[in-house]
């Protein structure tokens, strides 16, 4: 075989793997844009009745972990509730959860690089279950991102929760310790990242961002 010969297979080979690598670029591309989440347009939900629940009775058990999946048209994040330090809070906020409360809510309150905020029935940010739970904060509690923790007025008292929770969605956010810790949010940080996007100067969702449906698991 001649020299010639052989440069021209070693250049149809380097040709062929230029385009097997750039057929794998691609693909990999259509993969990580599949995978990324990314929001379904939907009609804002008809408000639902405000209060007329009652308070849970039943405990959680702090050995456990007990993980609430919120499932929007924007895709799912899961938050793990922190029984330890919150437990009226987190088993109010499982009761509601498996019995459906948050179903067709909204995030009616999107602060980007603050907070995005739901669990209102109305979603004005007015409404709740139509009880309160108290579990006053550590001292020491710091709001780090992608923490998850009950709103309340400003004229209620430390770790008042109802049924509305932000999740801090920057870094360095600067909070009292008066909002009761719900837990942090282990799964789904990406969908949590895209929604906190979605809001405008005036704290006002630039879309609808609804909780379709959520699920308690425990373990």
């Amino acid at each position: 075989m001649s020299l010639s010969r052989t440069r021209k297979i070693f250049a149809y080979t380097a040709v062929a793997a230029l385009v097997a690598a750039a057929g794998w670029a691609a693909q990999a591309s259509k993969a990580r844009a599949a995978a990324a989440p990314h929001c379904v347009t939907i009609a804002r939900p008809k408000p639902k009745p405000n209060g007329g629940r009652k308070a849970p009775k039943l405990k959680l058990d702090p050995a456990k972990h007990y993980d609430v999946t919120l499932v929007t048209n924007c895709g799912s994040f899961t938050i793990r509730l922190d029984v330890r330090h919150s437990p009226h809070t987190a088993a109010s906020f499982a009761y509601l959860a498996r019995t459906h409360f948050f179903d067709r809510t909204i995030f009616h309150r999107i602060v980007p690089g603050f907070v995005i905020q739901g669990g209102d029935p109305t979603g004005q940010g007015i409404g709740g279950p139509g009880y309160e739970t108290v579990d006053r904060p550590p001292a020491n509690t710091v709001y780090r991102e992608y923490l998850a923790a009950m709103a309340k007025t400003q004229t209620e008292p430390a770790g008042t929760a109802g049924s509305q929770f932000f999740v801090v969605t920057g870094p360095g956010v600067q909070l009292p310790p008066d909002y009761a810790v719900l837990g942090t949010v282990y799964v789904g940080r990406k969908v949590v990242d895209l929604i906190g996007k979605l809001g405008d100067a005036q704290e006002q969702p630039t879309r609808v961002v609804e909780i379709l449906r959520t699920t308690v698991r425990v373990s």
